[in-house]
């Protein structure tokens, strides 16, 4: 449910920002900058967009700097995304399911259940599991024994999580997240394919947020660690062993095959694939499509397959687009070359 209204001079003081124009406005509801109508809300974080202020139908538009001239409501901030989001959970706060224990839901002997949780129908939390206090489990998720599932996090429909796995506080798992299944290791491939146990365990630490269908394989001996603050999108496979640094962000249909280590705050474009057991240091951009065979120093942006720092890729499409040009002008000076022998002889 939605507030229902908000004068915009309530709203800049929420969000420690300033008005230029009718602070008074009743505020009804945040919309993008083409769907917004009057009593709307909206921003612009992209500069490109600047030109749509004059024309959106929206009642005040939340700007870092607001243009010259317009005779528009704006709420100014220093960073209008973050005021988004912030204004968003204002007006549209996650409705979270009454606590208690679902009758169809199954709790195994030993099992802790802390206060104030929410266990919906067709939850299963294996013995010996310790669920913590705050902690929502929507319909169909799956607790292996001796799991644990930190105070606040939010486990979505059908989300899995295999036995000793460790997650954190505050941790948001999308529908259908796997955590601690059995990471792909078999001993003479393509021969024998002897199944190697995996006894390890994957962690998950406070804050982190993964999102729909990524799978993360415990560790074969040790563990898969995800540390704080990581946000993982939707179709992202983590192999075993694996781990990810602090703030590091992670985009959809990324791969990263086992033991390979990422410092702090990486940030990994889509589709980018990692190979096995290459170290990753902190603040790397990785973009996407990109394919990694090596260890990236600090810092680096890489691009490309095999990666190579991004203006060389850059430089280096420029000349693949000119290759057809190139190829018929060393096709022209070949038979120039062979024309001139001829001559001599």
């Amino acid at each position: 449910m939605k507030t229902t209204s908000m004068k915009l001079r309530e709203i800049a003081l929420f969000l420690n920002g300033s008005v230029r124009g009718d602070g008074d406005i009743a505020i009804t509801g945040v919309q993008g900058i083409d769907e917004a109508r009057e009593g709307d809300l909206t921003f612009v974080a992209n500069p490109k967009y600047q030109k749509k202020i004059a024309s959106t139908r929206a009642s005040a538009i939340i700007v870092a700097q607001p243009p010259e001239g317009s005779g528009r409501n704006f709420l100014i901030v220093k960073d209008p995304y973050i005021a988004l989001a912030r204004v968003l959970s204002l007006f549209y706060p996650e409705e979270k399911p009454p606590f208690g224990i679902s009758s169809r839901a199954i709790v195994e002997e030993g099992a802790q259940i802390g206060e104030d949780v929410a266990i919906l129908p067709n939850v299963f939390v294996g013995r010996n599991a310790k669920i913590k206090r705050g902690v929502t489990l929507y319909p169909g998720t799956y607790i292996g024994h001796e799991a644990v599932i930190g105070e606040d996090s939010v486990l979505y429909p059908n989300v899995t999580v295999y036995r000793r796995s460790i997650i954190g506080k505050r941790v948001i798992l999308h529908a259908g997240v796997v955590v601690g299944s059995d990471g792909f290791g078999f001993a003479n491939p393509g021969r024998d394919n002897f199944k190697v146990p995996q006894v390890g365990y994957v962690q998950i630490d406070d804050d982190v947020e993964i999102g729909s269908n990524t799978t993360i394989d415990r560790g074969t001996l040790g563990k898969t660690w995800i540390q704080r603050g990581v946000k993982i999108d939707n179709l992202v496979q983590i192999a075993h062993n694996v781990v990810i640094g602090e703030n590091s962000v992670i985009v959809a249909q990324v791969g990263i095959s086992g033991s390979t280590k990422l410092g702090r705050s990486v940030i990994l474009g889509g589709q980018a694939g990692l190979a096995g057991h290459v170290t990753i240091g902190d603040g790397v951009m990785v973009a996407g499509q990109s394919g990694v065979a090596k260890d990236i120093p600090p810092g680096q942006i890489v691009s490309g397959t095999p990666t190579m720092p991004h203006q060389e890729w850059l430089r280096l499409q420029v000349h693949l687009g000119k290759m057809a040009e190139l190829r018929s002008t060393v096709s022209s000076l070949m038979k120039r070359v062979e024309e001139l022998e001829k001559k001599k002889a």
